[in-house]
């Protein structure tokens, strides 16, 4: 399927929806006294949508790929950073929201790794993919 505006892509859907759900995580009274903690995820979880487009955007295959590896990464930080904050006491409240979140960031990452290897094994412009 061709995709003419990055908005269109079900990946970069999932992405602003996980990025919904990492700010509604951050905005609890328990993230008050970690702000390193929540501005790390935060930061995380919009740099993959946000990377996503702009590798939409760029208009050549291999930006696209640096741009999804870039998504991919960050994906792969948010769910480093849920698996360590459920060995703090203080998130033991939220255990229930980081095991809702992280199965969202692995099916980003699932997304972009078939679609890095989609764009690997085409002759097509990223802009059409």
């Amino acid at each position: 399927m061709k995709y003419n505006r990055f908005e269109d892509l079900p990946v970069w859907k999932a992405a602003v929806d996980l990025a919904t759900k990492i700010y509604d995580l951050t905005n609890t009274t328990e993230f008050r006294r970690h702000r390193s903690l929540r501005d790390q995820l935060e930061r995380a979880a919009v740099s993959v949508s946000n990377n996503i487009a702009e590798g939409f955007e760029r208009g050549t295959t291999q930006e696209l790929l640096t741009f999804i590896y870039i998504a991919r990464g960050s994906a792969g930080e948010m769910r480093s950073m849920l698996s360590m904050l459920k060995g703090f006491p203080n998130f033991d409240s939220l255990r229930p929201q980081f095991a809702a979140i992280a199965p969202l960031s692995e099916s980003i990452s699932r997304q972009l790794r078939g679609w890095d290897e989609s764009v690997q094994n085409s002759s097509v412009m990223a802009s059409a993919i």
